[in-house]
């Protein structure tokens, strides 16, 4: 008996079918290709739901909507900012409800989504306006935003780091590249 399907088509293997062996096999290929093709709606589901959230971020950070973003983020969220220091849930709609930060543009491209299991990853460019404490805040960043579907079947950010886009040009040595 041939230990997987990969058997089934190699020429060693040329004996008939028994009787019921090629409905079976008919139908096993079917299941296959049922599963393999309801994969795909599933995905470009899971890919609609994240573009929506996206946008839905988007949205909220430009208008300091904290409603809406507190709905968006998980408990145990936890950024990386550009400058490194870590930020938890609060700490961000803290940010937006004080004023801390105001953006005043918020232009993103180049958005890649990918899937591993119940988590989506997406990756970005995004060019900010902003103006924070310490003054106006301009220029292109690169993120990472990470989703997990919780047990009740919704997708929430867990985790969030960006990083400026350097310009072209010489750079400091003790930069790392």
């Amino acid at each position: 008996m041939p230990d997987s399907a990969l058997d089934l088509m190699s020429p060693a293997c040329r004996r008939p079918l028994k009787k019921g062996g090629a409905v079976i096999a008919a139908i096993a290929f079917l299941a296959i290709a049922l599963h393999l093709h309801a994969g795909l709606p599933q995905k470009e589901e899971n890919r609609h739901q994240i573009d929506k959230l996206e946008d839905a971020w988007r949205d909220a950070v430009l208008t300091a909507n904290t409603t809406e973003l507190a709905s968006l983020l998980s408990d145990d969220y936890t950024a990386i900012t550009p400058s490194g220091t870590v930020q938890t849930k609060d700490d961000t709609l803290e940010s937006l409800r004080s004023g801390k930060v105001h953006f005043e543009t918020l232009n993103i491209s180049d958005r890649k989504v990918r899937f591993y299991g119940g988590t989506a990853v997406v990756t970005s460019l995004a060019y900010i306006s902003a103006t924070t404490t310490e003054g106006p805040v301009n220029g292109s960043y690169r993120y990472t935003r990470v989703y997990v579907r919780n047990p009740q079947g919704q997708w929430k950010i867990v985790s969030f780091e960006a990083s400026r886009v350097r310009e072209p040009g010489p750079h400091k040595h003790n930069e790392l590249h």
